[in-house]
């Protein structure tokens, strides 16, 4: 992959734009070539269970102005007065009545803007920022929208959706198949008649030693094809342990291995297509709730599409964070290391107590246990339900992916501030690397809208 393309913008970016081009080699898109998540249609046994708030209080509405720190100059707000937030009651428990209300009329806004001709995406991402509706097809729109591939004219869905789909078939045609299908542009007949025009004996195909399979050349055809078994095994692998606890993705079904199949050609395309990264372990998960919610569309042609679309969401998401992926670039600027540093820098902005207790006296460094937590975006920490919610508030921030992506880190370790400080080193590595399940998501993610923000990360934020 040409890292050249990459480029820091100067001031944060309201939207993403489309960066397939400058990721993915060969896929630029073209004027002139030829012109959404849910929890349904889930086999038996496939269904999640709904989230539930475990008592910490009901969590306000937070607004995408709040992204910005507005607290005065001079003061130094204590994190800790900000870390509960009660509820309306006081009990910490919302009524079943206005939870229904809530989500309803959640749902209708959401509904309403995405009916609009022109979308407006500042009011979308405050929509999602907050949580999208399960069902109807809403949160897959909903990430393309912000993924930015669906543009916000209503009227040019259709055209785009097709162009983009239609890429994507040559591109898999082109670089999937095996090379004995590349030889394929005369028809079994054809060849019988050219070979029986002088009625002598029939005629064997020539075959250049370049093509041949058992050629060792590099610029053999059939050597480029094998050179990718020992990858295509590793996402099978990968494939088989991903979210075993959901039939969806590791059940024994026909649909189940279909969807490991569309699954294996979307990294094994990325892989083929970004030589420089190839597959890296764990990009599978990564993949896995794009392509769940895009295939569990109730609309038929777009699930029947959900692997065309998930690959080129899977570019864009991955474009706000390709570098961390890349061994080479660990001690670069835009390299998983600078991006673990950013995270401390943060952690010290808001609590420094918490800060020093563990990076000099537990020594407890984030790249033992944030390394997973920023390459992963967090797929591996919280259940499948929970991760979706969290990807909400991750692709509607104004500042990109791995602004909120590195406040969601911080917010984690804030709301275990308590446990931290009474630990040692390695108390506190296992319970970062092994991070609570029972926590409650709003609240995390309120938590994290609300932190003093790390300024120096804007410029490097896509």
């Amino acid at each position: 992959m040409l890292k050249g393309n990459h480029k820091i913008p100067d001031r944060p970016r309201k939207v993403f734009p489309d960066m397939l081009g400058s990721l993915v080699l060969g896929f630029e898109l073209k004027e002139s070539e030829n012109a959404g998540g849910s929890l349904a249609s889930l086999e038996s046994g496939e269904e999640l269970k709904a989230f539930e708030p475990n008592g910490l209080g009901s969590v306000q509405p937070v607004a995408m102005s709040d992204f910005v720190d507005e607290k005065p100059k001079g003061t130094n707000l204590d994190i800790r007065s900000r870390l509960l937030r009660p509820a309306k009651d006081g009990h910490g428990q919302v009524s079943a009545m206005e939870g229904i209300i809530a989500a309803d009329e959640k749902r209708s806004d959401l509904q309403y803007e995405l009916s609009q001709p022109e979308i407006n995406l500042e009011k979308l991402q405050r929509i999602a920022n907050n949580g999208l509706p399960d069902g109807g097809g809403l949160r897959a729109t909903a990430w393309k929208l912000l993924l930015g591939y669906l543009p916000p004219s209503h009227e040019m869905w259709e055209k785009d959706l097709t162009e983009h789909r239609s890429k994507y078939a040559k591109l898999k045609e082109e670089l999937l198949s095996s090379p004995a299908r590349w030889g394929e542009n005369t028809t079994y007949a054809e060849t019988i008649v050219e070979s029986n025009i002088n009625d002598g004996p029939l005629q064997r195909q020539k075959i250049s030693p370049e093509d041949h399979p058992l050629s060792v050349g590099k610029s053999s055809a059939w050597s480029q094809f094998f050179q990718y078994t020992e990858i295509v095994e590793q996402i099978d692998r990968d494939l088989q342990r991903t979210h075993p606890d959901l039939k969806f993705f590791s059940g024994d079904t026909q649909s189940s291995r279909k969807h490991r199949e569309s699954m294996k050609n979307v990294l094994l395309l990325f892989a083929k297509l970004n030589p420089a990264i190839r597959y890296v372990q764990g990009m599978n998960e990564v993949l896995a709730p794009i392509y769940y919610i895009f295939s569990t569309d109730p609309d038929e042609q777009n699930a029947a599409n959900a692997e065309a679309d998930s690959f080129s969401c899977f570019v864009r998401l991955l474009s706000d964070s390709v570098d961390h992926f890349c061994q080479q670039l660990d001690n670069s600027s835009v390299g998983i290391l600078s991006t673990l540093s950013r995270l401390s820098d943060l952690l010290k902005e808001n609590d420094e107590e918490l800060w020093r207790h563990l990076e000099h006296t537990t020594k407890v460094k984030s790249q033992f246990y944030a390394f997973r937590w920023i390459t992963l975006l967090l797929t591996q920490e919280f259940s499948f339900q929970s991760i979706m919610r969290i990807w909400d508030s991750l692709l509607s921030n104004p500042f990109g992916i791995q602004d909120m992506l590195l406040r969601v880190c911080c917010a984690m370790l804030l709301c275990l501030k308590g446990r931290l400080l009474c630990g040692d080193f390695i108390a506190n590595l296992k319970l970062l690397q092994h991070y609570p399940t029972d926590i409650n998501i709003d609240h995390l993610l309120n938590v994290a809208t609300q932190l003093s923000p790390d300024t120096s990360s804007y410029s490097l934020s896509l």
